[in-house]
C-alpha cells in the first residue's frame, strides 16, 4: 500500500470505513490506521467520523497524466517530449536533472503530488501537504549558453500570472521569482515560487530545469507556522480543475521556453512591470546579513531590478538578493 493509493481512495471527500479501505488496498485496518497517521504528519487534514470511518476535510483531485496531456493544445503537445506524474519525490527539479544525465530531459515535464526535499531560492525548503499544491519541473536545452537566460525566471512568473488571469485572478509579481496574491483584506501573500537551475557551458549549450510550486490549499496550521504571508489559489477559485490548471500551466511554459532563446526577456519585461507588486514603494533589500532600505523601481530588459537607495540608483542583478516590502 502506498500513500498515493490511499489518497486516491479518500479523494472524493466521502467517509470510508477502515475495513473498506483495508479491503480496497489489500491490508489490515491497523495498517490503514498507520498510513492515515502518516498522512496527518504530511499536513493532510483527516477527519475521523465516530462509528463510520475517515474522510479528508476537503476533497481533492489527484493528478492524472493522461488528463493533463489531453488538456494540452496541439502546439504545446507538439513541444512536449514526455510527461511524468509521481506520487512522491525528493525534488521534481532533481528528477529532471537526472533525466538530463541519462541523455533525455529536454522538453520533459515532471509533476509531483509531494516533494520531501523541494527547494526554493537561497536554499529554502518548499513544503506543502500531499496533493494540495501544483508542483512541476520542465527541462529545456538552450544552445546559446547562460547569457540567453537573463530574466527567464521573471518571464516564467509572467506566464503563470497570465494563466491565472484567464480565470479572473489578479496576481502580482515580486522580484525575482515570486507570484503573490491578495486576500480579502488586500494583504499580499506568496502564492508561487520559481527556481531555475542551470548546468552546462557558460558560452555553449546548457541544460535548464524550470521548477515551479504553487499553493492550492493551505491548512490553517501550516499557514500559522510559516514566517511570511502566504496565499492559496483555491481560496478564490473553488471549482477550478487541478488537472486543467496543470495542463494550462504546462502549455504556457512550453510555449515560453520554445521562444525564449530567440526573443529573450525583452519581450516580457513590460508585462512584468505591469504586474510589479512593489513599484515605487519602500522595500528592504536583503543581501546576506546586510539589509538596506530602498524604493523599488522597474525591471529592465535584462531582468535587473532598479532601486533607489538614499537618492542613488542601484541595479539588483539577482543572485542571493531578496526584496521585501517595508512595513
Amino acid at each position: 500500500m502506498t500513500i498515493g493509493n490511499l489518497m486516491r481512495l479518500l479523494s472524493d471527500g466521502k467517509v470510508h470505513s477502515g475495513e473498506q479501505l483495508g479491503e480496497a488496498l489489500g491490508v489490515s485496518r491497523a495498517a490503514v490506521w498507520k498510513q492515515l497517521k502518516k498522512l496527518e504528519a504530511l499536513g493532510v487534514e483527516v477527519e475521523a467520523v465516530k462509528g463510520r470511518g475517515y474522510r479528508l476535510s476537503r476533497p481533492f483531485e489527484p493528478l492524472d497524466g493522461a488528463t493533463v496531456v489531453a488538456g494540452l493544445p496541439h502546439d504545446a503537445r507538439r513541444h512536449l517530449a514526455r510527461l511524468f506524474v509521481e506520487d512522491q519525490l525528493p525534488s521534481s527539479n532533481e528528477y529532471i536533472r537526472q533525466r538530463f544525465t541519462q541523455g533525455a530531459g529536454h522538453a520533459e515535464v515532471c509533476l509531483a503530488e509531494l516533494q520531501t526535499a523541494g527547494r526554493g531560492r537561497r536554499g529554502r525548503q518548499w513544503t506543502t501537504p500531499w496533493g494540495q499544491s501544483l508542483m512541476l519541473s520542465i527541462g529545456w536545452r538552450f544552445e546559446g549558453g547562460v547569457g540567453v537566460l537573463e530574466g527567464l525566471s521573471l518571464a516564467v512568473a509572467v506566464a503563470l500570472t497570465q494563466v491565472l488571469e484567464h480565470h479572473g485572478v489578479v496576481p502580482r509579481l515580486k522580484w525575482p521569482n515570486d507570484v503573490l496574491l491578495a486576500d480579502a483584506e488586500g494583504k499580499l501573500g506568496k502564492l508561487a515560487g520559481i527556481l531555475i537551475e542551470v548546468t552546462g557551458d557558460a558560452a555553449g549549450p546548457c541544460e535548464v530545469v524550470v521548477g515551479m510550486g504553487m499553493n492550492l490549499w493551505l491548512p490553517n496550521t501550516l499557514r500559522a507556522s510559516l514566517d511570511q504571508p502566504v496565499a492559496a489559489l483555491f481560496d478564490q477559485l473553488h471549482d477550478l480543475s487541478r488537472n486543467q490548471l496543470a495542463a494550462e500551466t504546462v502549455a504556457a511554459l512550453l510555449k515560453l521556453l520554445a521562444s525564449f532563446e530567440k526573443e529573450g526577456f525583452e519581450a516580457w519585461h513590460e508585462e512584468w512591470n505591469r504586474r510589479h507588486a512593489y513599484a515605487g514603494m519602500p522595500v528592504r533589500v536583503i543581501e546576506g546579513q546586510r539589509e538596506q532600505q530602498a524604493v523599488a523601481g522597474e525591471v529592465d530588459a535584462a531582468g535587473n531590478l532598479w532601486v533607489s537607495e538614499e537618492g542613488r540608483e542601484r541595479r539588483l542583478a539577482g543572485g542571493e538578493i531578496s526584496v521585501r516590502r517595508s512595513v
